[in-house]
Formats: structure tokens, C-alpha cells, sequence
């Protein structure tokens, strides 16, 4: 034993799990008069949020959820998900947020899977969440909470046995929570639609999560009390670990139920938004507005982007309006967003073309994240940096996954040789950056969801007039991505594109339909595997069908 170990243990007053959950107990200590969430005409400090996470906590415990123990929700950006990222975990619990985009059946193998002991559900989804349970398979009783909002228009459906207010009603405000033991625990759980039917289960831990949120605050320069505003969804990724991010900077949450381009502009104006996130459509969207909405709009807003590297009209457009947009590139497996594309001052000066190849890689790691680099897949060693030589991206760090629930077999895979390989070929540069070339997974990234081919694929080939079929990614100039599905006709069999599309609409999520269709025999190798590099060539100049 060396002589800094000697008589110098670990105790409690040096060493605690590191968790986002103390970044709510601060800002509610330091802060407890600022604005924290903003909804409509509901303004809550950090004062008040801590104490209803405390209460949503106690109210948990008490009717038997704890450590270890699933809660589910299906909620869109409103108070009760920013809420529930606290409040769940605080009393031990695992927080599942589910997709609001998925179909009946996905939702009830979610919630199969992940054993949930307790949904909260936003009245829009309450039709569809009702179905999932209905499927469900396991037996053990589930608690179903009602989350009310007053923005929401609709008929409102109760299918729970209480409401959420009611359920924070039955709990104490000063709630003496703990915080986790370990900070290996498990804080969420997100599913991901991988490359085969079942989607696969990405246990999160405490320290992962905190290391995330840090990282954003630190690759934005992010100030205290920011206003961020909601257009990333709080189901994918946990929003890349915003609501955690927010608390660390005692910032403001502004809620926003629906992405409409009017609606952010309005925000933004209206509560000084300095910050935000989206998939490209969001971007692209507000580029599209009328020029109207934009009026007034302030010069620094702080936008991320993830997903299909921008194009240079984007960064151009966003450059006109004053926002200044930052590249980062991740996976559901590691939070998000573990690498950025880091700017540097001197690329400025440089043609908008040089600028936009520059800032479409995916970049370095993130602060808290060891690395991201290019290795070969087979021999694990580095590619030469020369951007052109391909291998595989992978991350290594404190932001990955503990692993997959229930799929041991996958997580080693995933883990190989000591990395976490994101199935994503890439070349690495000169300067340390990363850029994707192909998607080895076939994943198609649409809106910022990600679409499985074979899933598709699985749905095309349960109609009786297809023999073979074939799924690959399409560009769209709104969604950066949508399905192109190629089919192979059975003999003298006679249906057209509008009957696959009505088809797939029995049986998958609307955003998961091809958006166009081509009928032909398809590219086969000699064992008959179907080329789909062959496939890609031709989605580009497939007609496009209004789905």
C-alpha cells in the first residue's frame, strides 16, 4: 500500500454518489424564489418544484414503489415530466419515459418488459395508453395515475384511479428522501428501436446522468438561470439530460406541449429563451416560417442539433436569424449527446461551404466523456486519421449505458474490447474529429426518431401480395430521413402503392410508413441477400407519397 492509501479510507464525509438529484436540492436551497417552470399561465419556483418532487417521492414509497421499481410515463413537455425526473428517482425509483409517437403494442411491451409498477399519463395519450394496458401480458397490477393540464384541448379521458395532483396531494412536502447509495443505480430506463422488432432497454445510472448534464452545461458555456425552452422531447434520451442540466444552472424550464414554429417564436420573445434543442426538422422549421413570426427575435440564442449533420443552408439560415448552433452527435446508449463538434474562432472566416463541411462531423467528446474515436471493429486498433479510412465510431467513458435490461448477450456485445460501439462507420480527421460515412444498423433517423428497417420490413412482409421486401432511408428535405421501401411482388399478384401504405397503417406508428414505395425484383447476391447499397442509390429519386 502506497503512502496516500495508508490510514486514508473512503468515508461519508468524503465521498458521496455522485447524482443530478443534488442539482434540484441546491437550486432549490440557494434559489428558492426563482423561476424554475413556466406552462402556460403557471409560473413554479425551484422552491416549489423540490418540494413537489419530494411529494411525488413520499407519495411513491408509500404506495410500495421504491428501490428498483419501474415508473413509467407518457407525458409531452409539461411540468409533470419535468417533475417526475426527480421525483421518481428520489424515491429509489427507475423513471421510463415512453415514446408518445408509438402504437399500443410497443407501449405494452414497454412497460411488459420494464415490469412498470406505476404510469403517469397525459390526457392526449390516455386512448392509446389504455389499449397498452389492455395487451399487457404480465398480471401484476399497475398503478394508473391521470396528469392533468389545462392547455390541453381535447376531451379529457380519465383511466386511472387518481389524478397526479391527487397522488402529490398524499404526499409530504418535506420528504426526507436519500440519495442513492451507489451512484451506479439505475435512474432511467429508454428504450431504443435497434435493428430488430423488440426495441432494446438502455438502463441509465446516476452517475452517467450527472456527468451528461454537467457536459451541456459545459459545452454551452451555459450560465446561471438560462431559459430553456422545451422542443426536445423529455422521453428521448431523458431530453439529453436537460431537466437535470437546468437544475445544475438554476434555469427556467418553458414547457411547450407541441412543436410549432409561431409557438417558439412567441416563447422565445415572451420568456427571453436563451437556449434550446432539436432535430433538424425543428431547425429547418423555424427557417421556413414566415418572416412575421421572427420579428423581434434577439441576436445569441443558444440552439443544439443532433442527428443528420447540418446542411450548410441550415447553418447559413440560422447564422441570418443570430442563433448559434452547436453540432453534437450521440446515441440513445450514451445519454444523448456525448460528442460535439467543437468550433473553433478561426473557422469564421471561412466560405459558408468550408464552415458547414467543418461542422458537420460529429466532432470530440464531450467534457466528461473520455473519448470518441474510429477503431477497427475486428482488430479493435485505431484507424489511421487520415478522413478517409473507415472503422467503426465508439465511445468510451462515464457517459454509456450500464447496459441493456434483460439482454446480457447484447450488452457484452455492445461492450466488446472494452468499448461501446455505436454500429455507426466513420473516418476519423487529422485534428481528433469524427464524421459518420454509413449507418452499419440501418437505422433510419426521421424527425429525430429513430426508425429500425427491419421492423418496417417485418410489417411489408405480412401483406399477402409481397415476396420480398427491402427498407432503406430516403433523404427528405423536412425530416432529414424518411422509409423508401422496395418490394418484390409475389407472381401474378396486383396491388399498389397506396395499399402497402394503408397496410403499414394498421400496424405501425404513422411515422414509421414508407414515404415512398417502388415495386421491382430486388438486387440479391448470389446466397440472395439483398444489396441494400444498391437500394440506397435509387431512394434518392423514388416518388414521394403524402402519408
Amino acid at each position: 500500500m502506497n503512502i496516500y492509501e495508508q490510514d486514508l479510507p473512503k468515508n461519508p464525509a468524503n465521498h458521496v454518489a455522485i447524482s443530478p438529484l443534488s442539482f434540484l436540492e441546491r437550486a432549490a436551497l440557494v434559489y428558492p424564489n426563482r423561476l424554475a417552470v413556466v406552462h402556460g399561465s403557471l409560473r413554479q419556483t425551484w422552491g416549489q418544484t423540490y418540494a413537489r418532487c419530494r411529494q411525488l417521492a413520499h407519495a411513491l414509497q408509500q404506495r410500495g414503489i421504491g428501490l428498483g421499481d419501474t415508473v413509467a410515463v407518457m407525458l409531452p413537455n409539461t411540468p409533470p415530466m419535468v417533475e417526475a425526473h426527480f421525483g421518481v428517482p428520489m424515491a429509489g425509483a427507475v423513471l421510463n419515459t415512453l415514446n408518445t409517437r408509438l402504437d399500443a403494442e410497443a407501449i405494452a411491451f414497454m412497460l411488459d418488459h420494464g415490469e412498470a409498477k406505476a404510469v403517469i399519463v397525459d390526457p392526449e395519450f390516455a386512448k392509446v395508453m389504455a389499449k397498452a394496458l389492455s395487451l399487457r401480458t404480465r398480471t401484476e397490477p399497475v398503478l394508473v395515475i391521470d396528469a392533468e393540464d389545462a392547455l390541453y384541448s381535447g376531451e379529457p379521458q380519465r383511466i386511472g384511479t387518481l389524478t397526479y395532483e391527487e397522488l402529490l396531494g398524499s404526499g409530504a412536502p418535506d420528504f426526507a428522501w436519500q440519495m442513492p447509495a451507489d451512484e451506479w443505480q439505475a435512474i432511467s430506463l429508454n428504450y431504443t428501436s435497434g435493428t430488430t422488432g423488440n426495441p432494446k432497454g438502455v438502463v441509465y445510472h446516476h452517475r452517467g446522468a450527472a456527468m451528461n448534464a454537467t457536459s451541456n452545461i459545459l459545452e454551452w458555456d451555459m450560465p446561471k438561470h438560462a431559459t430553456y425552452l422545451w422542443t426536445l422531447p423529455m422521453f428521448h434520451c431523458n431530453g439529453w439530460c436537460f431537466p437535470w442540466t437546468v437544475a445544475a444552472r438554476a434555469g427556467v424550464n418553458v414547457c411547450l406541449r407541441r412543436v410549432d414554429p409561431k409557438a417558439i417564436f412567441d416563447a422565445i420573445r415572451e420568456h427571453g429563451v436563451t437556449h434550446y434543442c432539436g432535430a433538424p426538422i425543428v431547425h429547418a422549421s423555424l427557417l421556413a416560417a414566415p418572416a412575421d413570426f421572427r420579428h423581434g427575435i434577439p441576436r445569441g440564442i443558444k440552439a443544439m442539433v443532433a442527428g443528420a449533420a447540418p446542411p450548410a443552408s441550415m447553418i447559413e439560415g440560422m447564422e441570418q436569424m443570430g442563433f448559434d448552433l452547436t453540432h453534437v452527435y450521440g446515441l440513445t446508449e450514451v445519454y444523448g449527446p456525448a460528442a460535439a463538434c467543437a468550433k473553433h474562432p478561426e473557422w469564421d472566416a471561412l466560405d459558408i461551404g468550408e464552415r458547414a463541411r467543418l461542422n458537420a462531423r460529429q466532432g470530440v467528446p464531450y467534457h466528461l466523456q473520455q473519448a470518441v474515436t474510429v477503431l477497427d471493429p475486428i482488430t479493435m486498433q485505431p484507424v489511421p486519421a487520415d478522413g478517409e479510412t473507415m472503422g467503426e465510431i465508439m465511445f468510451r467513458g462515464n457517459i454509456a449505458m450500464k447496459g441493456y435490461l434483460k439482454n446480457a448477450k447484447a450488452t457484452q456485445e455492445a461492450f466488446a474490447g472494452g468499448w461501446f460501439h455505436t454500429g455507426d462507420l466513420g473516418v476519423l480527421y487529422p485534428d481528433g474529429y469524427v464524421k459518420i460515412k454509413d449507418r452499419s444498423k440501418d437505422i433510419i433517423i426521421s424527425g429525430g426518431e429513430n426508425i429500425s428497417s427491419i421492423e418496417v420490413e417485418d410489417v411489408l412482409y405480412r401483406h399477402p401480395a409481397v415476396m420480398a421486401a427491402a427498407v432503406v432511408a430516403k433523404p427528405d428535405a423536412k425530416w432529414g430521413e424518411t422509409p423508401c421501401a422496395f418490394i418484390e411482388l409475389k407472381a401474378g399478384a396486383q396491388v399498389t402503392a397506396e395499399d402497402i401504405i394503408a397496410h403499414c397503417r394498421q400496424h405501425m406508428a404513422g411515422f414509421k410508413i414508407p414515404r415512398a414505395v417502388v415495386f421491382g425484383e430486388l438486387p440479391k447476391t448470389s446466397t440472395g441477400k439483398i444489396q441494400k447499397f444498391e437500394l440506397r442509390k435509387k431512394a434518392g429519386s423514388a416518388q414521394a407519397i403524402d402519408v
